[in-house]
């Protein structure tokens, strides 16, 4: 990937899954009781808890529990998961504001307790501005409908605040109503001193917040529709919609600015004498991205329960410009695959593996009757994503020498990280791009002048004791032994995305009883729903690795039996992010992540300023 896609990557360090709705809530009550110890001064420690969780505690749960049902009534789709995390974060924004405010008090004794209810209409106001924000970019409201969803919190907060602080005193005649609806008696006397003009205040601020955030998203929105032509709301309610919930809406956007594409889908199927197939390797040159399991992201794993023998889904010659856009073309692509497996015609000879070098460029591969797979890398110099036409270009250089069908790998085996202008993606014109494609050529006029020999082959399989969370995935690590005239080629896959720089020189000195090795990840990007760098080698040791694919090939050697292979290959019509779009989509991203930061800043004081004007002009 480029510098760029490397930052919209990254945008996964914040993916993290919305807490049950009663969990939310529970921790919003146990920070209102502790709050309340800590800002009332009663004489009961247990009466100080009650009274933050009554004061501060209701608001929230009100909001946690009334949003979903209105903001559903409106047309919305905002869940109860959503609204009860959204809700307790702004409880917490309310509170944090309150200490500052507190602070500030101590320091500045001067200011009284007036500065504080100050404080706590912004923050009232703070929290229904940024509802609104959450309402428009989750459920696509206009400004209007959202106000009535985001105002639950606000609202409930000042109906508790006007009939404990004395406030409906002076607007209620009837004695009736005073008493069910004034008891400033029973309120502690912190939250007393409000005054209708306090109301009138905040709903003023509230109008000018709840302004200021429709201009804000009005700003970050323009790029993106002259860019790409949908709206900023769409990514940010899509991707709020996979962080929190799993949601594929992600998708939906993806495909709006997703375009159609040919790609090669190739299978290399090895079968026993009897015919029941032993492994398969298949490689659509597509990219298993952009993260998690949106998209391609879980390719990997779909290829590996589509196959009948042991399923081999390494990574293809294509970068971020060939993500799916959505989950359902896994199914064109495997479909596609399946058309493919049926037309193999298998052979019981092939070449022994051989080894090149041209330039940086290291290849490793053998023939299966007239056809051919092949494995590049650049290891143990650093490299991420082959560009498509580089591989389709190294495809056909090697076709030079008699080959018919290729199966082109990018072991994408060292990579540095996501740090850097030059992320190590190989791209049509440079030096490594023409490293592999004449090692590509000279590679395939070896196969097609090489002597063939009876094949065997042997695999072995081990999930592993890791998770995603160290890198690998659902796959585990699969070994592949081919052996013709006694001489073994072990082709190890890790499902990972790329690997630590010098891990895979550490794995292949540590195998033996093979005769060539070289170790592949699938760049599987379900380990990528923890972070965006999260490669092979970063939280496993590297012996303990090691020593887990020196015993897979050892067990691979040992289930060496006779077999026939062969190859075919299918083109499969599907959606890809696109060569444009990909860059586009990242730096307009990127874009409003570092400039968004900085505008909402500017908006946020340009509303304090007219909130203090606001203070100012009320206190006369």
């Amino acid at each position: 990937m480029t510098a760029t896609q490397g930052n919209l990557a990254s945008l996964s360090r914040f993916i993290f899954r919305a807490p049950n709705w009663y969990s939310s809530l529970v921790f919003a009550l146990c920070i209102a009781a502790i709050t309340g110890v800590a800002a009332f001064d009663s004489r009961f420690v247990l009466d100080d808890a009650w009274q933050g969780v009554f004061f501060i505690g209701i608001p929230t749960v009100v909001a946690g529990a009334v949003t979903p049902w209105v903001d559903k009534q409106l047309g919305g789709q905002l869940t109860p998961n959503h609204a009860s995390l959204l809700a307790l974060l702004c409880e917490v924004i309310t509170i944090a504001i309150l200490t500052v405010a507190g602070v500030v008090v101590l320091l500045v004794p001067q200011l009284g307790q007036n500065f504080v209810f100050d404080a706590l209409i912004v923050a009232l106001a703070s929290i229904f501005a940024f509802r609104i924000l959450i309402m428009m970019a989750i459920s696509r409201h206009s400004l209007l409908r959202a106000i009535v969803p985001a105002s639950v919190q606000t609202v409930t907060a000042a109906v508790l605040l006007a009939i404990y602080s004395g406030t409906t005193a002076f607007i209620l005649e009837d004695p009736m109503l005073q008493e069910l609806l004034a008891r400033a008696e029973q309120a502690p006397p912190e939250i007393q001193g409000f005054i209708p003009a306090d109301f009138v205040v905040l709903a003023v601020i509230c109008a000018i917040y709840g302004l200021a955030v429709w201009l804000f998203l009005v700003a970050i929105d323009q790029p993106w529709r002259r860019s790409l032509g949908v709206s900023a709301l769409d990514f940010l309610r899509g991707f709020v919609g996979h962080i929190a919930e799993g949601t594929r809406e992600l998708e939906e956007f993806f495909e709006e600015i997703g375009e159609e594409a040919i790609v090669p889908v190739t299978v290399l199927s090895v079968r026993r004498l009897d015919g029941e197939e032993k492994a398969r390797f298949v490689l659509p040159m597509i990219h298993p991205g952009p993260m998690g399991e949106i998209g391609g992201g879980n390719l990997p794993k779909r290829v590996a329960a589509d196959a009948e023998g042991l399923a081999f889904p390494p990574h293809a010659t294509a970068g971020h410009d060939f993500n799916l856009v959505t989950e359902r073309e896994v199914d064109t692509i495997l479909s596609t695959a399946q058309d493919a497996y049926d037309g193999i015609e298998y052979d019981t000879e092939a070449t022994v593996g051989r080894r090149i070098t041209e330039g940086e460029a290291t290849l490793i591969g053998q023939s299966f009757g007239d056809d051919a797979l092949i494995v590049t890398t650049y290891a143990p110099g650093c490299a991420d994503d082959v560009d498509y036409a580089v591989g389709l270009s190294a495809m056909s250089e090697a076709r030079t020498g008699g080959i018919d069908d290729v199966l082109l790998v990018d072991a994408h085996n060292c990579n540095d990280g996501l740090e850097g202008e030059d992320l190590g993606h190989v791209v049509p014109g440079s030096q490594r791009s023409f490293d592999m494609i004449y090692g590509a050529g000279r590679l395939g006029d070896i196969l097609g002048d090489s002597q063939r020999g009876d094949l065997r082959c042997g695999v072995a399989w081990d999930e592993t004791p890791w998770a995603p969370e160290d890198g690998i995935g659902p796959l585990g690590i699969r070994v592949c032994v081919f052996e013709v005239a006694d001489h073994r080629t072990a082709y190890v896959l890790v499902d990972g995305n790329n690997m630590e720089p010098g891990l895979r020189d550490t794995v292949i000195d540590t195998i033996e009883g093979v005769d060539a090795v070289e170790v592949m990840t699938s760049d599987t990007h379900i380990v990528n729903t923890v972070e965006a760098e999260n490669q092979v080698g970063q939280a496993i040791p590297d012996a303990e690795l090691s020593a887990l694919i020196a015993d897979l090939v050892d067990r691979a050697v040992a289930d060496l039996e006779p077999v026939e292979a062969g190859m075919a290959s299918e083109r499969a019509e599907v959606t890809v992010f696109g060569n444009d779009r990909t860059e586009t989509l990242a730096s307009t991203a990127n874009a409003m992540v570092s400039l968004g930061g900085a505008l909402a800043a500017a908006f946020i004081l340009a509303v304090m300023a007219v909130s203090i004007l606001v203070f100012v002009v009320a206190g006369l």
